[in-house]
């Protein structure tokens, strides 16, 4: 039970930022009247970033807390703050651009404080032989409330006539929007604050602690992490952007092509926890699959005409969110291995790596597909062939990894 509430709440603040991509460009053009499909572009990739900001400046911030002061109470705290700066938005005076840019980062900010604190209360009191799948699962979670967060667009078209008795407006379809997802946050609140394992002391020590991955060489996790979240949300955004750009193509079409992303990548998950690949199989090689993946997906797309939409299209779509859905998990698998007293600063400055990939993918998506009308992917495969030829130019790299995780699954 108190898994299940943990991997809801990942579900649902996953949720909230999938159910309101698809409708922000339309509600940011009804708040910029006279502005072209340019600017509001380049809006939606800055407040993309801001939000990705406010989880890198929370996460190692709100992971130290945790390891010092209990993880419920962080938890708790996250969720709260989270409820309330969507429910700000439904303010009138708060309607404004920069008020928008304001509470998309403190939305952020509190999102910091329920990813990476579920992550370490996961990896805090599950068993070794359970923690591969768990982790799946929490990834899982997080694919689906993404998945799940365009239906709620989708939702809010569909009960909004009822709403208005009439014609359904943007700013009507982002309020319902913001309802449907405080109003999911609060059920979180109430169930955790039941449902919680109370947290070890403050300080706690673990006498035989292993030398883990996280603590031996943390440096490649952190880069891992954030260039593929910077090549993910750039990615991401860009199809938001080309379907806003391209002549008959509407804000649900985007819906589904980001739906695509988040079933492939679940369908990844659901691989790595049914066939235990990630204890099985070594990291190293997995991520380098991943990465060629995504590179093949990446130039699958960069070979098509601007204006294709056949199968070659869905085909690049999928191998790129295989490719990112491969490595992620392998990840976060690896930084669970850290002693329990650091689990929070190890899983918030993995937060705030992604934070960090995150917010520089979503403003170079913003700048080159929005003010730039970029339609080449090409550009993405460049941080990823750089990680790749790291992998192979320097073996140990990973290998430092690998061994931290045979040294705490032997018996000695």
């Amino acid at each position: 039970m108190q898994l299940a509430w943990l991997a809801a709440a990942v579900f649902i603040v996953s949720a909230g930022y999938g159910a309101l991509l698809p409708v922000l460009p339309a509600w940011l053009a009804g708040l910029m009247p006279g502005a072209n499909a340019t600017e509001v572009g380049r809006h939606v990739g800055f407040l993309s970033g801001v939000y990705a900001a406010g989880v890198l400046l929370g996460a190692p911030l709100w992971g130290v807390v945790s390891d010092r002061v209990g993880r419920d109470r962080i938890l708790i705290a996250g969720l709260v703050g989270y409820v309330g700066s969507l429910l700000l938005l439904l303010v009138p005076a708060m309607a404004g651009l920069w008020a928008i840019y304001a509470l998309r980062a403190t939305t952020g900010f509190f999102v910091a404080a329920v990813v990476p604190v579920v992550a370490a209360l996961v990896a805090e009191h599950t068993p070794e032989e359970l923690r591969a799948r768990r982790f799946a699962w929490l990834g899982a979670m997080s694919l689906l409330g993404f998945l799940f967060g365009p239906g709620l667009s989708a939702v809010a078209d569909w009960v909004g006539p009822w709403v208005a008795d009439g014609a359904v407006s943007s700013a009507l379809s982002a309020r319902l929007v913001l309802v449907r997802s405080a109003l999911l946050g609060g059920v979180m609140m109430l169930g955790l604050a039941g449902t919680l394992p109370a947290s070890p002391a403050a300080g706690a020590a673990v006498q035989k602690q292993p030398v883990t991955s996280a603590q031996g060489l943390p440096g490649a996790l952190l880069w891992l992490s954030g260039t593929v979240m910077f090549v993910l949300a750039s990615f991401e955004l860009g199809i938001v952007l080309q379907g806003q750009q391209q002549s008959g193509q509407s804000s649900r079409q985007a819906a589904i092509m980001l739906a695509e992303c988040s079933l492939v990548m679940l369908g990844v998950n659901a691989l790595l926890f049914f066939t235990s690949m990630l204890e099985r199989i070594s990291a190293r090689i997995l991520i380098a699959a991943g990465l060629i993946f995504a590179m093949l997906g990446l130039a699958v797309l960069d070979a098509l005409p601007a204006n294709h939409s056949g199968a070659w299209m869905y085909l690049g779509v999928s191998l790129t969110a295989a490719g990112t859905g491969l490595v992620l998990p392998v990840i976060a698998y690896l930084a669970a291995g850290a002693s329990p007293p650091k689990l929070g600063a190890v899983m918030g400055g993995l937060a705030a790596a992604a934070g960090f990939g995150q917010t520089l993918g979503s403003a170079a998506g913003g700048w080159l597909f929005g003010t730039l009308a970029q339609r080449s992917f090409g550009w993405l495969t460049l941080p990823l062939v750089v990680m790749l030829l790291l992998l192979l130019a320097r073996p140990r790299w990973l290998g430092a990894l690998t061994h931290g995780r045979a040294l705490q699954n032997s018996p000695e």
